[in-house]
C-alpha cells in the first residue's frame, strides 16, 4: 500500500454531480426555498410545494457493464494483509521499526533477503482459521474477500510452481491457505479475490520507498506464471487488487487481459496502471472531495499507520474507531463507491481481537439500520454539512453524522414528495417540504451512539434538483456558465502511483422550462475542445455526436425541452478509451436558443 494523506471521512460538501450543498436553497434552482410550505409531522403525507419542477433520476448509477455493476452490488468487503512481514509484527532484532507500514518492513529495515527469508523456518500459522475470518467478515455485514497473494517482499502466499519461495514449500505450515480461504468463502456465501503486487524484492527489484520500479521482461514469466495459477486453481475470483511498480501499457494491457481472459467475471484494481483497470482505487483512506463517474473504490484500514500486522502498535478507543470506520464506510457508499476494510492477521494466522470487536460493532450498526447502507444506492445530493444521504427503493436515509444545534435538518433539492419520517424505533419526526427543500425537526438528541439514521419515506422514485438550475432568460435562452456548469471527474494515470491524476471527464449543465414545451431548441458550445476527438452531446434522451471541431463552431440540435421538467445537458467524449480519459474541452458556457416562433411564453 502507498501512504496519502487521508481525506476525512466526514468531508462536507462533496457534491456528487454537483448537487446542492450547503444547506439551503439553490441559487438560481426552480421552486428551492419558495412557495408555500407543505406542513408534515406525526399524522400521514404531503405533498411538495407548488412550482416544484419535475427532477432528474436521483440514484447513482451503476456501470453498464454488466460484471463490473456486479461488483459494485458488493459494496462493502474485506482486504487482509497476511505474510512474513505478520511473523514479524512490525519488530526487527527486538526493536520496533516505526518507519514506513510494517508489511513492508523488510525494505524499512534493510533486511537482507538470505535473513527475511529464513523467517519463513518458524512460520507456523496454526492459528490460521478461513471459518472464522469469513464468520467475522459476515459478522461486519461484509459481502467479499481479498487477500494478500503476494506483496513486495514476494513471497507467495499460494502453493505456486513458479518459485519455491512460497508458503508450502518454506515453511512448517505447509500448505495453501488461499486454496482453504477461497472454499469457505464459497461455503459461506462470500465473493472471493486477491492482493498481487506487481513489485517483487525477492525476484529482483530494488527497495524503492516509492515502489515505482520497472518490471523488466525476465520478470514477466514469474508475474504471468502466478497470476495464471491464481485464476485457474482457486475457483471463480471477484476481484484482483494490482498493487505498486511502473509497468509498461503494454504490460498493464496483458496482465488485466490475462486476468479477463481466464476469470470472465473478474475485475482488475486502477493499480494495474496505465488506465487498464476496470475500477479506480482513490489513496488509503480517501474519501473523494468531487464528484467522481464511474466505478471506484477506497481501500481502509483500521488504523491508518499500518495495514500488515504491528505488535506494538496503540489499540484505544474502540467505540470511537467503530465510529470512525462506520463514518468512512457511509460516505464511500453514499457517493458510489465500494469499501475495501483490512485487518492484519498475527502470524499465527489469529485475529486481533481489537480489529474482531471494531468490525463487530460496524456490523450491529448495519444490522440496526437494514437498507439504509447496505444494499442501498448512492445519491445525487452528495455530502451535506450535517450528514449523508443513501436510498433504497422509495425510502430515503438521512445519516447524521453531525447533529445540527437547532436540531433543524435541511435536505436541499428533494423533487420527490414525502410521506412521512421516521427515527430509530419508528418514532414519527415533524417535518416539512419547503419548496424543493425537506425540512425535519430532530429529536433533542441522537438516538444511535455510532450514528443516527432518519428514513424519509416516499410518494415514489427518488428525483432531486440540482444546484443552480437554469432558467430562460428575457430573450427566452437558456444560459449556462459559472456555477451552472457541473463538472464530472474521474483519475487517469501514466503508469504508477506517482502519475495518477484527477480529470474532468463531463459537463453539465441543468435547464428547466417553466411554461410549456419547447419542440426545437439548438445549442451552442463556447470554448475550447480538442479538435480531433469526438464529443457526445446529450440534451435529455437526445444525442448528438460531434468532432472537437464542430462542437464549438456552431449550433447543435435541434433539441426537445419538455414543460416543468429539469433537462440535463452532458458533454462527455464519444469513445473514451478508458473511464477516466480526459474531456480535453475547457468550456465557457453553454446556451439553448429556441427555434424562431417556438420559445417559451413568459
Amino acid at each position: 500500500m502507498k501512504r496519502v494523506r487521508a481525506v476525512c471521512a466526514g468531508v462536507a460538501l462533496m457534491l456528487a454531480f454537483c448537487l446542492l450543498g450547503a444547506g439551503g436553497a439553490a441559487a438560481s434552482g426552480a421552486g428551492a426555498g419558495s412557495g408555500a410550505a407543505a406542513s408534515g409531522g406525526t399524522a400521514g403525507a404531503a405533498s411538495a410545494a407548488d412550482g416544484v419542477p419535475r427532477g432528474i433520476p436521483g440514484a447513482v448509477p451503476r456501470s453498464d457493464d454488466p460484471r463490473v455493476a456486479a461488483w459494485q452490488r458488493l459494496q462493502y468487503g474485506m482486504f487482509i494483509h497476511w505474510g512474513l512481514y505478520s511473523e514479524l509484527g512490525g519488530v526487527w532484532k527486538g526493536k520496533p521499526v516505526t518507519k514506513g507500514y510494517s508489511e513492508q518492513i523488510q525494505m524499512w529495515a534493510n533486511i537482507s533477503d538470505r535473513e527475511y527469508g529464513e523467517v519463513a523456518e518458524r512460520f507456523r500459522a496454526e492459528r490460521f482459521d478461513p471459518k472464522a475470518i469469513c464468520g467475522l467478515a459476515k459478522d461486519a455485514g461484509m459481502k467479499y474477500v481479498v487477500i494478500t497473494s503476494k506483496h513486495h517482499d514476494g513471497f507467495a502466499m499460494f502453493d505456486t510452481g513458479t518459485t519455491d519461495y512460497d508458503i508450502a514449500d518454506r515453511t512448517p505450515y505447509g500448505k495453501d491457505p488461499l486454496k482453504l480461504l477461497a472454499k469457505e468463502c464459497r461455503a459461506q456465501g462470500l465473493k472471493f479475490g486477491v492482493y498481487f503486487s506487481l513489485v517483487d524484492w525477492h525476484a529482483g527489484h530494488d527497495f524503492d520507498p516509492d515502489n515505482n520500479n520497472p518490471i523488466p521482461a525476465s520478470m514477466e514469466p514469474l508475474i504471468e506464471g502466478q497470476l495464471r495459477e491464481l485464476m485457474t486453481g482457486y475457483g471463480p475470483i471477484s476481484e484482483v487488487w494490482f498493487d505498486m511498480s511502473s509497468p509498461t501499457a503494454e504490460q498493464s494491457r496483458r496482465f488485466a487481459g490475462l486476468v479477463h481472459r481466464l476469470q470472465p467475471g473478474a475485475t482488475v484494481s486502477s493499480r494495474v496502471w496505465n488506465n487498464a483497470g476496470d475500477f479506480r482505487v482513490m489513496g488509503d483512506n480517501e474519501v473523494p472531495d468531487v464528484a467522481l463517474d464511474g466505478p471506484w473504490q477506497t481501500p481502509a484500514s483500521v488504523y491508518h499507520e499500518t495495514w500488515g500486522y504491528r505488535s506494538w502498535q496503540k489499540r484505544e478507543d474502540k467505540p470511537g474507531k467503530i465510529r470512525d470506520l462506520v463514518q468512512g464506510l457511509l460516505s464511500v457508499r453514499a457517493r458510489g463507491g465500494n469499501y475495501l476494510l483490512n485487518i492484519g492477521p498475527r502470524g499465527d494466522g489469529s485475529i486481533v481481537g481489537f480489529e474482531a470487536d471494531v468490525l463487530r460493532g460496524i456490523g450491529a450498526w448495519l444490522k440496526r439500520h437494514p437498507r439504509a447502507v447496505l444494499g442501498a444506492d448512492a445519491t445525487r445530493f452528495g455530502g451535506q454539512p450535517w450528514g449523508e444521504v443513501t436510498v433504497h427503493d422509495r425510502d430515503l436515509f438521512l445519516h447524521v453524522t453531525k447533529w445540527p444545534a437547532d436540531r433543524e435538518l435541511r435536505l436541499p433539492g428533494l423533487a420527490t414528495r414525502v410521506r412521512g419520517v421516521t427515527a430509530e424505533g419508528g418514532e414519527r419526526l415533524r417535518w416539512r417540504q419547503d419548496g424543493a427543500d425537506l425540512v425535519v425537526r430532530l429529536p433533542e438528541k441522537p438516538t444511535d451512539e455510532v450514528l443516527p439514521v432518519l428514513r424519509a419515506r416516499l410518494d415514489g422514485a427518488l428525483r432531486v434538483i440540482p444546484a443552480h438550475t437554469v432558467r430562460p432568460g428575457t430573450d427566452g435562452d437558456w444560459t449556462a456558465r459559472g456555477d451552472a456548469l457541473h463538472t464530472g471527474h474521474g483519475y487517469a494515470d501514466t503508469g504508477n502511483y506517482a502519475t495518477q491524476k484527477r480529470t474532468t471527464v463531463r459537463e453539465s449543465a441543468y435547464l428547466v422550462s417553466p411554461r410549456r414545451t419547447v419542440p426545437a431548441a439548438r445549442l451552442r458550445v463556447a470554448g475550447t475542445a480538442d479538435p480531433n476527438a469526438r464529443y457526445r452531446v446529450t440534451v435529455g434522451h437526445r444525442t448528438r455526436t460531434v468532432s472537437g471541431a464542430r462542437l464549438t463552431s456552431g449550433a447543435l440540435g435541434p433539441f426537445r425541452i419538455p414543460r416543468d421538467t429539469v433537462t440535463p445537458v452532458t458533454i462527455t467524449r464519444a469513445h473514451p478509451t478508458h473511464q477516466g480519459q480526459s474531456l480535453d474541452l475547457k468550456l465557457t458556457s453553454l446556451t439553448l436558443t429556441p427555434s424562431p416562433g417556438r420559445g417559451p411564453r413568459h
